[in-house]
């Protein structure tokens, strides 16, 4: 999933355009963290948005917080066109920085992470209610009931495919030990 074509490079939240960046080895998202902390602090200026992350990545490196060591330097491209380095950070470092920030735009994004976090509690102790989650979001989602468990079954047979790969090229032992963690 290449980034093809600069409507992948941004997404638009709240009416405000975010820069994003997407890496392929890692398969996920980088966001710019002054367009974040933009919209957090409802700041159309770019320049001000950047100074609020500065004194904040300040406040935040002398707490001792991981977050300001999980974002990176990317080049994404500025408002003049040209490639500049920025700050950007994954999803789960973006959520957490927004925990950070005192905007009621970030108290829709605490509610949903907490309730995110207590379905993962739920999750380890039964699996099958994050099955029944995935269905639920795909429902919601408008798949059909058919395209649901066709998608199920893909991913069952791709486990399984797997597993014989696998099967072929270790022995018994090493073979019942990967099969464990499925289990």
């Amino acid at each position: 999933m290449a980034r093809k074509n600069e409507s992948k490079e941004l997404v638009i939240f709240d009416g405000k355009n975010i820069r994003r960046h997407w890496n392929d080895k890692e398969e996920k998202w980088y966001f710019s963290v002054v367009d974040i902390v933009s919209v957090l602090t409802q700041q159309d200026n770019n320049l001000i948005a950047r100074k609020y992350w500065n004194k904040l990545a300040e406040r935040l490196r002398n707490e001792g917080s991981e977050v300001v060591t999980k974002c990176h330097r990317l080049k994404l491209r500025a408002g003049d066109g040209k490639m500049r380095l920025m700050d950007v950070a994954d999803t789960e470092t973006i959520f957490r920085l927004t925990q950070s920030v005192p905007s009621p735009k970030a108290e829709p994004i605490k509610l949903w992470l907490a309730k995110v976090g207590y379905e993962r509690v739920q999750d380890i102790s039964d699996p099958e209610k994050s099955i029944n989650r995935g269905r639920e979001y795909w429902r919601k989602m408008g798949r059909s009931e058919e395209w649901i468990q066709r998608r199920m079954m893909g991913q069952e047979t791709r486990n399984k495919l797997t597993f014989f790969v696998i099967a072929r090229r270790y022995s018994d032992v090493a073979i019942h030990e990967y099969y464990s963690n499925f289990i």
